[in-house]
């Protein structure tokens, strides 16, 4: 059991990770970023399209642009190191929950960890989150050593480890790999009136190899070019920026975006830890029957609480709110959720039985949901013969292996047999994340193919100037990696000085093209008809590609024509223009 348990969860990381291509939002950016650090000299500061961009530390630009090096800026291998994040973020949980609830705790909290929406969606993702939860998780391991080491040696390496972890984290996202870590060790330090664990030396001692390890990033950053103005970036709008509104210009004030509001986090928490939610109220309720048990045994719930509560406090009234930014906090719950399972074997509660059934409805809903999809997707896009053989074998695979483990879990809750309830429950959900979303993957990947655009605009451009028209972080990187590292760039948004720049530019060099994306969605026929049906159908109503005469005012202004149009299924639209200079009058 221990073995399938673990191949199913690597099988759902492997498809995510590996299975798919670079989509929107953010990842083209994260990939242009990762790109460029494989072959910059300088590798302090990650350069987006060849500028300085100064959002996150540059670890987990290191490391995908390392796999890039060796074997090519391909998608799966951009996302090769989300693999070992992944495995470590389990593996350090794990041995977290098996110190302090036993090996069956560790073993469900290891799954757990690795299968919550929100952890899955950061494990498979290629941004600077899943390095930041795997160095939060071996933090947390370390400060659960340090915290209850029963002599100096063991206390001195919990905390060293932790501060090391601090460390890696660091230089993944900053400072706010020290949020959970601190915030857990204070709520520890007061629940259980321990207020000697702050005096203690061995708690310092990794401090200093965490400076170290930090100045020496900050250092070189700082002798290089424009290097305080980095660092300020770095640490002062992107880091305070994000928790309240700061002195800068408009396009680094990100307390702007992602605007914060009352309750959002415990109202989406559902879908954090989804398809778990409910095991974990049940567990949530155990632990609140049994709160006046032995300290000793209460040890991981405190553990668990500690790590999340305080954090999504924090977060629930700072200026800026992100799912991810809760993700380092999801360890708490996967304890907690393990915990609740090892104490299945002694103790069991109706409502646990309840929980368990719940969450097989919930798995066989989806299960609904996904035949839908695939039965959508396959309207949509048949390929050829063998394509669509493939596609039907593996999604009927999946969708039954869900549908049969969903209906095990059921009768095995009904029976009182909740541990092997919710080793079906794991099972079937994997066969979900297995079967039929590796063939939605395949499918959007059409969508969300900006590679394609990027060299058919090289190709078309040839060895003409191209300029870019008020991009995106998307669209430059994409023209980046795909088309030419050398362009001209009029940033937005477009006002009468950007569309003025323009003309000086296409006035100072007649033979330049403009690449600039266009309004709307390409959406295809089968989305239409369905959105039809369900009464949405205006909502996403297919914007006709523009044509000379529907050129946007600024364009027209400007005496631009369209060259060439592109766009993907059910995604964006760009055009290259040319400029037709005015005819000198005789």
């Amino acid at each position: 059991m221990l073995g399938l348990i673990w191949l199913a969860v690597a099988v759902s990381w492997g498809v995510g990770i590996l299975g798919r291509g670079y989509w929107t939002p953010d990842e083209p950016r994260e990939a242009d970023l990762a790109w460029r650090m494989s072959w910059q000299p300088s590798k302090a500061v990650p350069l987006l399209a060849g500028e300085p961009f100064c959002e996150k530390p540059p670890l987990a630009y290191w490391m995908a642009g390392a796999a890039i090096d060796v074997w090519g800026p391909d998608a799966w291998v951009a996302r090769l190191p989300n693999l070992l994040y992944a495995l470590v973020t389990a593996l350090a949980v794990g041995m977290i929950a098996r110190r302090s609830a036993g090996p069956i705790a560790g073993l469900a909290a290891a799954a757990a960890i690795g299968t919550f929406l929100l952890s899955y969606q950061v494990a498979i993702w290629l941004a600077t989150d899943a390095p930041l939860l795997a160095a939060v998780a071996v933090a947390l391991l370390g400060l659960y050593v340090g915290f209850y080491a029963m002599g100096t040696g063991e206390r001195l390496r919990g905390y060293s480890l932790m501060h090391i972890a601090l460390a890696v984290g660091f230089l993944s996202k900053s400072a706010a790999a020290w949020m959970v870590p601190v915030l857990t060790l204070i709520t520890l330090v007061v629940w259980e009136r321990r207020w000697r664990e702050l005096l203690r030396w061995e708690l310092y001692v990794g401090l200093v190899l965490q400076i170290a390890l930090i100045l020496t990033w900050v250092w070189v950053v700082y002798v290089g070019p424009d290097g305080p103005l980095h660092l300020k970036v770095f640490f002062w709008n992107n880091l305070v920026g994000r928790f309240a509104h700061v002195d800068a210009p408009a396009e680094l004030q990100y307390a702007a975006a992602h605007r914060n509001s009352p309750g959002k986090y415990l109202i989406e928490l559902p879908i954090y830890l989804w398809p778990w939610t409910l095991l974990v109220v049940a567990a949530a309720r155990r632990a609140w029957r049994q709160r006046i048990t032995s300290t000793e045994r209460q040890r991981p719930v405190r553990f668990a609480l500690a790590t999340f509560v305080p954090t999504l406090g924090v977060l629930s009234v700072a200026a800026t709110a992100r799912n991810i930014y809760l993700a380092p906090a999801l360890p708490g719950v996967a304890l907690l959720l393990g915990w609740w399972v090892s104490d299945l074997s002694t103790t069991q509660d109706p409502w646990d039985a309840r929980a368990m059934r719940g969450t097989s409805l919930l798995l066989l809903l989806a299960v609904i949901v996904f035949a839908a999809a695939m039965i959508i997707l396959g309207l949509e896009s048949w390929d050829v013969l063998n394509a669509r053989i493939l596609f039907v074998a593996v999604s009927v695979l999946g969708l039954a292996s869900a549908l049969a483990c969903a209906l095990f879990a059921w009768q095995a809750a009904g029976r009182g047999l909740l541990l092997r309830a919710s080793f079906g429950l794991l099972l079937a959900y994997s066969a979900l994340l297995v079967g039929p979303a590796s063939q939605i993957y395949r499918r959007a990947d059409a969508w969300q193919d900006l590679g394609s655009i990027g060299r058919a605009i090289g190709r078309d451009a040839g060895g003409r100037p191209v300029i870019l028209f008020a991009p995106d972080e998307t669209t430059r990187a994409f023209i980046d990696m795909y088309t030419r590292t050398s362009v001209g760039l009029i940033p937005g948004p477009v006002t009468a000085q950007s569309t003025e720049r323009l003309r000086a530019q296409l006035a100072s060099n007649p033979q330049s093209l403009v690449v600039t994306q266009l309004p709307g969605r390409n959406n295809t026929g089968t989305f239409r008809r369905l959105a039809a049906s369900l009464g949405v159908g205006d909502r996403i109503a297919p914007t006709p590609l523009v044509d000379d005469a529907q050129m946007p005012a600024w364009a027209s202004g400007l005496r631009l024509r369209i060259t060439h149009r592109y766009a993907l299924p059910n995604g964006r639209r760009y055009a290259l223009l040319a400029w037709e200079p005015a005819t000198a009058s005789r």
